[in-house]
């Protein structure tokens, strides 16, 4: 396979997956390690991708993101051994706040303690959350068609009539020195919001969404813990900064 060919190779199955192993790279072009890394660090010096521990992810506009349908196919594995971990946090009796987005909906049927309540801005979840037999509210406002979530003023002040437990928010960006961000302002303050009106908050994000600064600002990294599936480049400054915990299968196989 020529350089070119492996080059466009590699570019369409980011666009599919998001992020992709290095031994994947190798076993789908059937050429060797030294030669894929050789490629990312080409890509990456064009601004084709980003490279990230122990593989690489398309680059991201600061402004624009995916549907919340294409953000479903994208890190499955990942969003699972996240959400997992992220729920053994709920405990018997406390009320939480599930951000939109697909880790945090992902969380729902990990949620065994039915003893709690739950607000939410997602408009996907809600249903799950019933199916789920768990005490649920849905907060008023705007639907954002990309990501289903409820936004808006109505929103914001439906949501400040709540305190919370644990809040769990999803996330586009984060970066040690630029804090958590996405794309869409109001958005952005209603996740602000929640981690404001909570005891505890926890951003969920797998690897791809370190080192990324989208158009709007969140907060601060030490606002909230992050829960995430592996260490990446720079990972010493996070962890100087808030609480990361990072999750592997064999971590759930041992306490689950």
């Amino acid at each position: 396979m020529i350089t070119e060919e492996r080059h466009k190779l590699i570019l369409d199955i980011l666009s599919k997956k998001g992020i992709v192993k290095l031994n994947e790279f190798v076993e789908l072009t059937d050429t060797s390690e030294s030669t894929i890394r050789r490629d990312l660090t080409y890509l990456e010096s064009v601004n084709a991708l980003k490279r990230v521990h122990g593989g690489a992810t398309l680059l991201k506009s600061r402004y624009t993101e995916l549907s919340y349908n294409e953000k479903l196919d994208k890190n499955i594995n990942e969003k699972s051994i996240i959400a997992q971990y992220a729920a053994s946090l709920v405990q018997n009796g406390d009320c939480i706040y599930l951000d939109a987005g697909t880790t945090t909906f992902e969380m729902i049927k990990y949620i065994n303690n039915t003893n709690v309540v739950v607000v939410t801005n997602g408009l996907k979840h809600i249903d799950a959350l019933v199916e789920k037999g768990l005490n649920s509210y849905i907060l008023g406002g705007k639907v954002r068609a990309i990501t289903k979530a409820i936004i808006g003023i109505d929103t914001l002040k439906n949501l400040e009539k709540f305190r919370f437990d644990k809040a769990f928010i999803g996330i586009n960006g984060i970066h040690f020195e630029y804090g958590y961000t996405t794309p869409d302002s109001e958005e952005a303050v209603i996740k602000e919001t929640a981690i404001k009106l909570s005891k505890e908050a926890y951003v969920l994000s797998d690897e791809s969404k370190f080192g990324e600064v989208a158009f709007c600002k969140v907060s601060e990294i030490e606002k909230a813990s992050i829960i995430t599936n592996a260490e990446v480049e720079n990972f010493d400054k996070y962890e100087k900064l808030t609480n990361v915990k990072v999750v592997t299968e064999d971590d759930l196989y041992r306490n689950f």
